[in-house]
């Protein structure tokens, strides 16, 4: 091959690799401006979804979502219930923006929350232990009060008749299920017939909070019956060295709840409730004559005193069948840590004074003093 030849073929093949390599480049920038739209493309995705994820879910929502922080649950766990029950976009995105604002410290609890709240207003009401959605409705229940009195007061606040909350808590199938559910509190005592309502004297007296527009009887007495267990709780052990079953606790608790206002007086009186019990004594309180009879009188007379009930400390001795109202804190810890004295009788008088005395005849003449046209 001549030398001109050589020359022209080699010339030739640079041309063709420099074409090759053009066309490479050129294939090369393709690819990487693809990838490079493609990441950004991603990137943006990325970035819209962990805003939405950052943002309410429903900003418009009025709905009212509850739910159970268990004791001990980590991030990655109240990232999960707070996702499955539609108050966040993604459970992972939680976490990460937890652990990026050095988030910790959650409080176990029952809340109620809107899918309506931003992250951070849901990480406050979780770490400071508030319910930050305003209740539907908020009614408080007094001390001293029966359930048929409790009835009355949900009638009047709540969109449910008297005459349905009655129903529910003497439907027996119902309380067994309570009492297998609430067992440290509840056992088979309360379904004795003769007790005229077998939950009476364990709603407890507080004030309660519902966020539905038409909360159940059932969700209303096991709110109840869950503060009723928080109070007693601590006591337990006391309540077991007094010998005394949690039903007998309450039923004293609900007798010195009737019979006394004041911190000092319950004390006293459940000291000398004690005493009398001791002596084998009739208790003889007049509130459980007036919930024996099933009505409400200024003044007990004497023919009420022969009611024939388990109820009616005139006429049966020991404490009476169960409770006859519910109670406060005070008059349960005055039924577990009572005065001390030597009276087995106390006086109201009209002025609302309380006056003790160790016998019958200093009873009697106190009566003479401060009750002297009183027929029972």
């Amino acid at each position: 091959m001549s030398k001109k030849r050589k020359t022209s073929t080699y010339r030739e093949n640079l041309r063709i690799k420099g074409e090759d390599a053009r066309i490479v480049r050129r294939i090369v920038f393709f690819i990487f401006l693809v990838f490079l739209i493609v990441i950004g493309i991603v990137g943006y995705k990325a970035y819209d979804y962990v805003k939405s994820a950052l943002q309410p879910m429903d900003p418009l929502s009025e709905e009212n979502v509850e739910i159970e922080i268990p004791m001990g649950s980590s991030s990655s766990t109240i990232a999960n219930i707070l996702e499955e029950n539609g108050l966040i976009k993604d459970s992972r995105i939680f976490r990460f923006y937890v652990k990026f604002k050095n988030v910790s410290d959650f409080q176990a609890g029952d809340y109620t929350l809107s899918p309506s709240l931003t992250l951070d207003e849901i990480i406050e009401s979780l770490q400071t232990g508030k319910i930050i959605v305003e209740p539907t409705y908020t009614v408080t229940i007094p001390e001293g009060k029966s359930i048929d009195e409790i009835a009355e007061i949900y009638a009047s606040q709540l969109p449910l008749t008297k005459e349905e909350f009655l129903e529910v808590v003497n439907d027996v199938n119902y309380i067994e299920s309570l009492i297998e559910k609430y067992s440290a509190l509840l056992n088979e005592t309360i379904l004795d017939s003769d007790i005229r309502t077998p939950l009476e004297g364990y709603l407890f007296a507080a004030t309660y909070s519902f966020y539905e527009e038409n909360p159940s009887v059932e969700t209303i007495v096991e709110d109840m019956l869950k503060k009723t267990v928080e109070v007693i709780q601590p006591l337990y052990e006391d309540i077991t060295e007094l010998d005394m079953s949690i039903h007998e606790v309450l039923t004293m608790a609900s007798l010195i709840e009737k019979e006394s206002k004041t911190e000092e007086e319950r004390k006293m009186i459940s000291g000398i409730f004690y005493n009398r019990l001791e002596e084998g004594m009739l208790l003889q309180t007049d509130p459980t004559v007036l919930y024996a009879l099933g009505e409400h009188k200024e003044r007990v007379l004497y023919e009420d005193l022969e009611v024939d009930s388990p109820y009616n400390t005139y006429k049966y001795v020991d404490l009476p069948i169960g409770p006859i109202s519910n109670f406060g804190v005070n008059s349960l810890e005055a039924a577990l840590y009572p005065e001390e004295s030597d009276y087995l009788y106390f006086l109201h008088d009209y002025n609302g004074n309380i006056h003790y005395a160790k016998t019958l005849d200093e009873h009697n003449q106190l009566k003479a003093t401060h009750r002297s046209d009183d027929d029972s």
